[in-house]
C-alpha cells in the first residue's frame, strides 16, 4: 500500500537548521523584495489552500539525506494557517496545535488518524535529519525575485 500523499505537509527543519533562515540573513528591503514576488507568483493567494487575505512568506528546503546539504527550493506565499501547520512543532509550543490539525484534516480531506500518522512520520524524519550537520544552499535564490 502506498503512503497517502497530501497538499499541505509538515515540513520540519533538521536542529541544526534553526534560525538559519533567509528573512534574518537578507537586508530587509532585500527580503521584502523577494516575499512580495513570492505573493505576486502565487497570485496573492495561498500557495497550498487558495486562501486570500493575510500572506506569509515560507521558504522551501530540499534535504539531500546523504551528503546533508540543505537546498532552497523555493519562496511561497502561504496563509498563516496553513503556515502554521508547517512549523507545527513552534505550532504546538504555543499551544495552537487543534486549530493546526483541523486545518490540516480540512485542506487535506483526512481524517484524525491520518493526521497522526503523517505528523508521525514528520517527526522520525526530523529526528533522523537532527542527528547531522547540514551545509546550506541558497545558490537558487536569484532565480525567486
Amino acid at each position: 500500500m502506498s503512503e497517502k500523499i497530501f497538499r499541505l505537509q509538515f515540513q520540519l527543519v533538521p536542529d541544526g537548521c534553526w534560525y538559519t533562515n533567509l528573512r534574518s540573513a537578507l537586508p530587509p528591503p532585500v527580503w521584502d523584495r523577494l516575499r512580495r514576488a513570492a505573493y505576486a507568483r502565487a497570485g496573492h493567494r495561498c500557495a497550498i489552500c487558495g486562501k486570500t487575505g493575510k500572506l506569509e512568506a515560507h521558504e522551501v528546503w530540499d534535504y539531500d539525506d546523504e551528503r546533508h546539504i540543505q537546498s532552497l527550493r523555493d519562496v511561497i506565499a502561504l496563509c498563516p494557517a496553513c503556515h502554521a501547520v508547517i512549523h507545527i512543532g513552534r505550532t504546538a509550543l504555543c499551544g495552537k496545535e487543534p486549530l493546526a490539525q483541523a486545518h490540516f484534516c480540512k485542506v487535506n480531506g483526512c481524517t484524525q488518524s491520518e493526521y497522526h500518522a503523517a505528523l508521525g512520520e514528520a517527526n522520525r524524519q526530523h529526528a533522523e535529519r537532527s542527528r547531522y550537520e547540514w551545509v546550506t544552499d541558497i545558490s537558487r535564490l536569484p532565480d525567486l525575485f
